[in-house]
């Protein structure tokens, strides 16, 4: 097995479907965990490390399709999806970052196992708000870019490639 081809089929088409599934995924992790810190006091060190291997599956999916690009001809919605795809590798890492932060943030605020206030540090409000807004944010312009790139794919893949009545 390759990096671009997986049981002699190009791999980008399998991963894709690890960052189709992981952008969404910690997107949703990340705002749960920035709007309640609890939650990501619970969830711990795995918001950061599932931020860490989404930004690690863009790549991977990234080269193969570029490997893939060069076979299967380089027509409109080919160069368009490419294009696109090229935007996903920023929102991954604004992803893996702010979960950093969220997990730091939550990891440094929490309560003596006592059940004390003694935290380390206390985050303000106005410090919470922007770790909320900035995690909204990242987390919808991720979701939405990996749409798109899903969806030039989807066309570029199977734009006239199928008939709209069923064979017999």
């Amino acid at each position: 097995m390759s990096l671009t081809v997986v049981n002699g089929l190009p791999a980008h088409v399998l991963f894709v479907h690890f960052v189709i599934v992981l952008v969404p995924l910690s997107a949703l992790a990340l705002v749960v965990c920035a709007v309640w810190p609890g939650g990501a006091r619970r969830i711990g060190l795995l918001l950061p490390v599932l931020a860490f291997v989404t930004l690690g599956s863009v790549p991977l999916a990234t080269h193969a399709g570029e490997w893939l690009e060069q076979r299967v001809g380089s027509g409109s919605l080919v160069r368009r999806h490419a294009e696109l795809g090229d935007s996903m590798l920023p929102w991954a890492l604004g992803l893996f970052v702010v979960s950093a932060v969220v997990w730091w943030t939550a990891r440094r605020s929490a309560p003596a196992a006592d059940g004390t206030s003694a935290a380390s540090w206390t985050p303000s409000t106005v410090v919470r708000g922007i770790v909320v807004v900035v995690s909204l944010a990242v987390a919808v312009g991720a979701v939405v870019d990996v749409y798109r790139i899903g969806d030039s794919g989807a066309k570029a893949a199977w734009q006239g490639s199928y008939s709209k009545t069923a064979t017999p």
